[in-house]
């Protein structure tokens, strides 16, 4: 069996996946709605999943410094391992991205973040219009690209379980694992 990674990549991992596939669509929903009660209790859902995807960040950078994760199998050519790596490093990049830029909107826009109603964020900037509607636009951009980037990881596991067949899914199933 292809070397697995540890439990710990794996719940983080599947957490992180979870939470962001799940704030997509609630995004967007959310952000067509109009003035309501409803639509400030969605808005508060989607900073709670922001913060906490900001988090588990944080977590899952220290643990992957600390833990290197298992090779490509053998035979993976090296434009492949140099793709992985790149999407990879860009998935952490916008993972961090995205909620700073949701945070330093609603900062610039005047709304306070308040993770689960109960502990709040300090403001990251002044209060600014004109820089809350530019950060709006930014972290839209960066949305849509975490999908493009999403979809590219999923044609890769695609490739590797269907077409390759070389375990790669395997490695971050934590039921098919030895560990």
């Amino acid at each position: 069996m292809t070397a697995a990674y540890t439990r710990v990549a794996m719940l983080l991992h599947w957490l992180m996946a979870m939470l962001i596939l799940g704030t997509f669509p609630l995004g967007s929903y959310m952000s067509d709605l109009k003035l309501s009660p409803q639509k400030l209790k969605l808005y508060a859902w989607h900073k709670w999943i922001g913060i906490t995807i900001l988090a588990l960040w944080l977590v899952r950078v220290l643990w992957r410094v600390s833990h290197r994760p298992p090779p490509l199998p053998p035979g993976t050519p090296r434009w492949q391992e140099r793709a992985a790596e790149i999407t990879h490093s860009l998935l952490y990049a916008l993972m961090l991205a995205i909620p700073l830029s949701g945070w330093l909107m609603s900062s610039a826009l005047g709304f306070t973040v308040v993770w689960f109603g109960v502990v709040p964020l300090p403001n990251l900037v002044a209060p600014d219009k004109g820089l809350g509607e530019v950060l709006k636009q930014v972290h839209s951009a960066l949305n849509d690209g975490l999908l493009v980037l999403v979809s590219l990881h999923l044609a890769a596991v695609v490739q590797h379980q269907f077409l390759l067949r070389d375990g790669v899914l395997w490695r971050m199933l934590p039921w098919r694992t030895k560990k």
